[in-house]
């Protein structure tokens, strides 16, 4: 074990590689500051890879008033749509509608409504529900995406999957994002513009001394230990800030955080059409059934209280069967286990404001600076992916008190890696590849175009034909491929690729990840190259 001295100091030193500590990572590198980020695990191991995968204001968080939130995050919609048109592309929400659909009741509007109209009970009037799609169609200031419309599920095909009970629903628009892709393109993009990244990468400890973090770390593949000096420590620890605050920088504070869990189920594809429903349940809470990864659907989410962070979420048998159930008041067909190919599970960690349950808590971001120490320390709590680039931009004005910051914000519609093409331009990229190389399958090409875009034909090179690209680990994915993730996308483990970098574990089976694992194990090259 080999322990190093820090020999510079860097302006910024942040814990966590989700979207958080990687946004902020990017933002500031552009603006000048130095930049060390460092992640126990793979890039986007917890919460950020765990999402529903949707870019949308939020439209329930309508009924809590949390219209700053909404309003931010549906501008947001259309800026991020502009600069990663490969990871993400806009998606119709279907929103059938029944008299029985009621308020969580703890929300403000189901007060409101509980006292001005009793004889509801609770239940959302389809005004109610009208009003508030007007409301998400003109907060955000619309460029791009369709506003809503009402839907006859009598005879439109999104009728077809669900019972015949649902004759009418709203449609409106929000978008898709690759989260974990999202992650790993703005860790690139920070290491290109001068940001070191570190994975496997924990932080023992944290001490202030002098005005200066010295922070100590540990490689998890390695055990070499390496000490590090920072003007600023950024503590983006996702579901470990607490933690971080308490353990490895031992201040008293009192702020908290509230960790809930929101568990998913996927199955294969349950109906043709590509638009994503938006259901209601009798006990206010709301699902989404969205197409996914082109044969499956994705069904979620739940909230429920989770205690430790170290402890790993899972989808638990009363998650699945809470989802699956409520599937089933919609869907004609009933869903059992048995159509179930994968579960997935991710903690929130949410601003503790108090709330009454989980469902309540809010999902708006906090940032909290602390200088009790001598130097001072932003912790992160809560936010949502949507806005995580303005949640960066507000973290560089707190950083910007503290230190000098001479740039302005810059990020809005700068392209991330691979992204430098037009919203409507995906069929182009699509189309230019398969000419490019006329062995691509149309699955091929569209899978790589969605996860590289405009770098895609980089991945793929000078080959002629599929050979050219070296080893077949299946499912279109090759050792060319790999090579290109293990280099320039931090990817360490088959689960890294196969579970973040894209999703075809649901193709492969055990013994194709295993070899997988055993390939890149072989043949790992040391860090990340990412910066090129």
């Amino acid at each position: 074990m080999t322990q190093t001295a820090a020999d510079t100091v860097t302006d910024l030193f942040i814990i966590g590689g989700g979207i958080n500590g990687c946004g902020i990572a990017r933002d500031a590198t552009g603006r000048g500051l130095s930049v060390t980020l460092a992640e126990m695990n793979d890039l986007a191991s917890a919460t950020s890879s765990s999402s529903t995968k949707l870019f949308h204001g939020g439209l329930r968080y309508l009924e809590y008033f949390e219209f700053r939130l909404v309003r931010e995050a549906l501008i947001e919609r259309e800026v991020l749509l502009s600069a990663m048109p490969h990871i993400s592309w806009p998606m119709r929400f279907v929103l059938p509608y029944h008299k029985d659909m009621r308020f969580e009741s703890e929300t403000p509007t189901s007060k409101l409504l509980s006292l001005f109209m009793p004889w509801m009970k609770g239940r959302r009037p389809a005004w109610l529900i009208r009003l508030g799609l007007f409301m998400y169609d003109n907060l955000g200031g619309r460029k791009i995406l369709p506003g809503t419309s009402t839907v006859d599920l009598r005879s439109a095909p999104e009728g077809a999957p669900l019972e015949d009970r649902f004759e009418k629903a709203y449609e409106y628009s929000d978008c898709w994002i690759e989260d974990s892709r999202l992650v790993v393109l703005n860790a690139r993009d920070a290491a290109a513009r001068g940001a070191e990244i570190l994975t496997r990468t924990k932080v023992q400890s944290a001490r202030s001394e002098d005005g200066l973090w010295h922070i100590e770390t540990v490689n998890a593949e390695t055990g070499e230990t390496r000490a590090h000096k920072a003007r600023m420590l950024v503590n983006a620890g996702g579901p470990w800030v607490g933690d971080i605050i308490q353990t490895k920088v031992r201040v008293n504070s009192r702020e908290g955080v509230r960790l809930v869990r929101g568990s998913h189920i996927v199955t294969r594809r349950l109906y043709d059409h590509d638009k994503c429903y938006f259901f209601q349940g009798t006990d206010g809470r709301i699902i989404f059934s969205i197409p996914y990864e082109t044969d499956f659907t994705l069904i979620g989410t739940t909230d429920a209280e989770h205690e430790d962070p170290s402890v790993k979420p899972e989808c638990t048998p009363e998650e699945r069967r809470y989802l699956i159930d409520f599937a089933n008041h919609y869907f004609r067909k009933d869903l059992t286990d048995d159509d179930v190919v994968w579960t997935y599970s991710g903690v929130r960690p949410l601003y503790d404001d108090g709330a009454s349950s989980a469902t309540a808590a809010t999902r708006d971001y906090t940032l909290k600076v602390d200088t009790s120490t001598g130097a001072p320390m932003l912790n992160i709590f809560g936010g949502k992916i949507t806005t995580y680039r303005r949640l960066a931009e507000s973290a560089l004005e707190k950083i910007g008190a503290e230190l000098t910051v001479t740039k302005g914000a810059w990020t809005a519609g700068v392209p991330l890696p691979g992204g430098d093409f037009p919203v409507t331009g995906v069929a182009d990229q699509i189309g230019a590849l398969k000419a490019k190389y006329p062995f691509l399958t149309d699955f091929w090409a569209k899978r790589l175009v969605r996860a590289y875009g405009t770098e895609a034909a980089k991945v793929l090179g000078d080959a002629k034909a599929a050979t050219d690209l070296g080893r077949d680990f299946g499912a279109t994915m090759t050792e060319a491929e790999v090579n290109w993730l293990m280099d320039r996308e931090f990817a360490r483990t088959a689960e890294d690729v196969v579970w973040r970098r894209n999703k075809l574990g649901l193709r492969l089976d055990r013994v194709q990840i295993e070899e997988l694992n055993t390939w890149m194990t072989q043949n790992r090259r040391g860090a990340s190259a990412a910066a090129e």
